[in-house]
């Protein structure tokens, strides 16, 4: 038993100290930057492969070789990320740098899939690092003992250069006063570079060794950027000596639980995260700072006025419910699939947009709410009940009522650390997907039967349908109508409520929340409900794709869908509610396009991303307004700015 429990905890250490290598660059960024990185474990997965691509050539000593230049390949990599993509949001909400670097992470993930294709490869190691020795009575392996050495000795050289030269002090004294910096004369911009470069270099070195360890696939980053997360919030955003202490905790919580309670190893250190932020925002020794930036910008009316907006609105819906009827003579059936997963995508893009784009709330874990829908709908009609209005009902309450348990104890924190609990929330539940025999585990709940009627009557959906002169509505055209249904009632409903005295304490907390508070506003309570109605939403959206498709898998819950929707509503316009019901429709129709030519869709949709979130973040509803000038003669708007802070921001109506 002894012997096993310091196995176990000498295999915790190794991970440990990958975890610690990891966690310090993206600490240090966000220290001194003040950007959460989110496509950091895709340069953690690059310098893997960048060191697969050195080995070969260099013979026996092309492990170290590539240790040695494979980071400083990733470091000129993130010199050039930083100067190109963050630079330009200096001045903006932080929040666009989650955004932003989520638009990376479907970029550098598509280019190593583009360049090293699928599959997990194995990084030789040198014959000097094979084998085993016994160290205080366990058996060890070198390659481990190279780790925890290297590794650790790593951690302190970036720890003593922080400390004790130069660079390090102007680095320590910008992250606290960037001004004052330049008014010494010092280039602080190029520092910045130098430490961004610096972050992505340590992210190789930890993906490098941890490739000789395990193996290197190009799914490598996304499994590790949520537990880099996590350690970083435990030890305290931005603080090195936080990385260190979190990084070897979780490493070895992890394998501990893996040893001796499996069950609960992707659960815990979710819980200890979000207990650490609603207990200690700033984490075991992090420090207390002011977020920076402006507030997020929301999309515009442009020329038009509100009548014409409606009408269009009003024509765009006759147009969509014409689809059906096209059937069989101007194209085929696919057409209405696609369109009933734009819709239910559009209702969920709505629901994040409700809670993001009018009280200034982004929610990095809202697939939890979908993947709560989707499994309320497909359990109730496995053990509860046969009719989907049930099924329906129940999974709006239930997602609500879940809404507003996380609502309550998230809202209590703001900008970044909601962000960071939301998606806490998410992966407790995303992990618990994966456990729980009820929900089928990892496979999943499919061939679920879907009925519609009344009291549950037995009838089929499929075999449901009326006639619309010589057009039978049955199966997916009938259900396509429900979608619609259900998509323009949310939006009618949402668009009323914030037309309302309610939705008017919404908008004055979007444009100053102090102000609200000031004149008397509980304003936690208003973003609560908000967050409910939001939260009800997105479990409808969830509930219709299952009962439409008839299965439900943990991935709707997956980290990724909750990114997917935040790049429907920053494309298509935050803050308007069509505008992200636009952007689902640009989403699937680019991905439809472009996956006729290349499966790698996700790298263009993720470059188009990126270059909205840097020159049009308002989205596409407000380009009209950009080309406005262009079309009567004048010189143009210039490039999207972030209003000043004594300024009220230019807003749409809904």
């Amino acid at each position: 038993m002894i012997g096993s429990l310091s196995q176990a905890l000498f295999d915790g250490l190794t991970i440990g100290v990958v975890y610690v290598l990891l966690a310090a660059g993206l600490s240090v960024i966000f220290g001194v930057m003040h950007v959460i990185n989110f496509a950091h474990g895709e340069l953690f997965a690059l310098g893997a492969y960048f060191a697969l691509a050195l080995v070969v050539p260099f013979g026996g000593t092309g492990f170290f070789v590539a240790l040695f230049v494979a980071p400083l390949l990733v470091g000129i990599v993130g010199v050039a990320i930083e100067r190109y993509t963050v630079r330009p949001l200096y001045g903006r909400n932080p929040l666009y740098h989650i955004l932003l670097t989520f638009g990376l992470v479907l970029v550098i993930n598509d280019l190593i899939y583009l360049v090293w294709e699928p599959g997990n490869v194995n990084l030789p190691v040198p014959a000097i690092l094979r084998g085993t020795i016994d160290v205080l009575g366990i058996n060890a392996s070198v390659y481990n003992m190279f780790i925890i050495v290297f590794g650790g000795a790593m951690a302190f050289a970036v720890w003593a250069m922080l400390e004790y030269t130069k660079y390090g002090l102007i680095i320590r004294a910008g992250s606290q006063d960037r001004q004052m910096v330049r008014n010494l004369g010092i280039d602080i911009d190029r520092y910045y570079s130098l430490v961004f470069g610096m972050g992505a270099a340590l992210a190789a070195v930890a993906g490098i060794i941890l490739g000789g360890y395990q193996s290197v696939s190009p799914s490598m980053g996304m499994s590790v950027i949520i537990p880099a997360f996590v350690i970083v919030v435990l030890g305290g955003l931005g603080s090195f000596k936080g990385a260190v202490v979190g990084g070897l905790l979780v490493g070895v919580i992890q394998t501990l639980l893996r040893h001796y309670a499996p069950i609960f190893e992707g659960t815990v250190i979710f819980l200890l995260m979000i207990a650490v932020l609603l207990l200690r925002p700033r984490g075991l020794f992090g420090v207390e700072t002011e977020e920076e930036g402006g507030e997020l910008l929301t999309g515009t009316g442009g020329f038009l006025d509100a009548q014409t907006r409606n009408r269009l609105g009003i024509a765009m819906i006759a147009l969509l419910a014409l689809i059906p009827l096209g059937v069989g003579t101007l194209y085929s059936s696919y057409a209405v699939t696609l369109m009933i997963e734009i819709i239910i995508w559009g209702l969920f893009a709505l629901s994040l947009d409700f809670v993001m784009g009018y009280t200034g709330l982004v929610s990095l874990g809202h697939a939890l709410f979908y993947g709560l829908g989707a499994y309320a709908v497909a359990i109730t009609l496995v053990h509860v009940s046969q009719s989907a209005f049930v099924a329906i009902g129940l999974a709006i309450v239930i997602s609500a009522a879940i809404a507003w348990f996380v609502g309550f104890l998230s809202i209590r924190v703001g900008g970044v650390y909601f962000a960071m609990i939301t998606l806490a929330f998410a992966e407790l539940f995303y992990n618990m997907l994966y456990r729980l025999d009820i929900t089928g585990g990892s496979e999943g709940l499919f061939g679920i039967s879907t009925y519609y009627g009344l009291a549950g009557m037995g009838i089929e959906l499929h075999d449901i349908g009326f006639f619309v002169g010589p057009v039978a509505l049955t199966g997916q055209s009938l259900f396509y109508y429900i979608a619609l249904g259900a998509l323009v009632a949310s939006f009618l409903l949402t668009r009323r409520m914030l037309n309302s005295p309610f939705g008017s304490v919404l908008k004055s907390i979007r444009e100053n929340e102090q102000r609200a508070t000031f004149i008397g506003y509980e304003t936690t309570v208003y973003k609560r409900r908000a967050f409910v109605i939001s939260g009800a939403l997105a479990g409808l959206a969830g509930g219709l794709f299952t009962l439409n498709s008839g299965y439900a898998t943990p991935s709707f819950a997956y980290w990724l869908h909750s990114g997917e929707v935040i790049v429907m509503v920053i494309l298509g316009g935050m803050g308007t509610l069509y505008g992200p019901i636009i952007g689902a429709g640009v989403f699937f129709g680019l991905e439809e396009i472009l996956t006729g030519f290349t499966a790698r869709w996700r790298l263009v949709l993720g470059t188009i991303f990126v270059l909205f979130v840097i020159f049009l973040p308002r989205g596409l509803v407000s380009l009209p307004a950009q080309l406005a000038p262009y079309v009567s003669g004048g010189s143009g708007p210039g490039p999207e700015t972030e209003p000043a802070p004594d300024e009220p921001s230019v807003r749409g109506d809904d």
